[in-house]
């Protein structure tokens, strides 16, 4: 079973992109983030043979998924605050696993209530997971997860020292998720630096290499036992008015 998560940084201005990526990648599920927009066009991939499903919001935020198989829907906002209404969370089921897509809060900046709602979330989040993890339910978390986790995850840390996706308590509320025995699939595969997922359009960070790696899968022990592989497409970045994040895929075995 192969699963992307690519944020596609705006689903209107990315259609083609999204369209092309999903009838040449021989994906079985892609879950995108940052759709920012209300309007989600289910019956169009439906017509191209993808099952949907999305978690929508006006202007900001929102995730959606395709899947070749049929969905089913678990849970379409992150349980433990009832007055949170950004477009954040959608867990569903497909081919017989559960999958969690997330669109984690940016952060920025450092000291202000955006800072605490990341963390608050990651939080909920972590909960969220331990309940899964208490009920013996496997499953795979992927999506923009916003934070750094290490060093080496990024091209000079010293430029990241003040950004709330390299702080110390979203590092650690990052662990924390771990610690419920997750793997990192990506880590799981790929020890080095250098890889990224995301490029900012300023000061040619593209053809320099200048980038982060902020988007991430974690699977729970059933599922990494499953693990195959697990890459970074970078192609999609060199497109034509790109997004600035690029998919990460992982490979399952069926």
């Amino acid at each position: 079973m192969k699963i992307a998560s690519w944020n596609v940084n705006s689903l209107k201005a990315r259609r083609a992109h999204v369209e092309n990526y999903l009838a040449s990648s021989g994906l079985d599920v892609l879950m995108v983030q940052e759709l920012k927009g209300l309007d989600f066009p289910h019956e169009d991939f439906e017509k191209l043979g993808w099952h949907t499903a999305a978690v929508t919001q006006k202007t900001y935020n929102g995730v959606a998924i395709f899947s070749k198989t049929p969905v089913k829907v678990i849970k379409d906002a992150l349980p433990g605050d009832k007055d949170d209404e950004q477009a954040r969370y959608l867990e569903f089921e497909t081919g017989g696993i559960r999958l969690i897509d997330i669109y984690l809060p940016n952060g920025n900046p450092v000291g202000t209530e955006k800072f605490t709602y990341k963390l608050d979330w990651i939080e909920r989040l972590y909960k969220r997971l331990k309940t899964l993890r208490e009920d013996n339910i496997p499953f795979a978390i992927g999506g923009d997860f916003n934070v750094i986790p290490e060093d080496k995850d990024c091209y000079d840390p010293k430029k990241w020292m003040d950004d709330a996706l390299f702080q110390p308590e979203s590092r650690a509320a990052f662990r924390k998720l771990l610690h419920l025995g997750l793997t990192e699939a990506f880590r799981a595969m790929h020890n080095g630096a250098g890889h990224y997922t995301f490029w900012d359009y300023q000061a040619g960070a593209w053809p320099k290499n200048h980038g982060i790696r902020i988007d991430h899968f974690l699977l729970s022990p059933e599922l990494a036992d499953r693990l195959i592989n697990c890459t970074i497409d970078k192609a999609l970045r060199a497109l034509d008015k790109p997004s600035d994040h690029t998919p990460i895929i992982i490979e399952i075995e069926s």
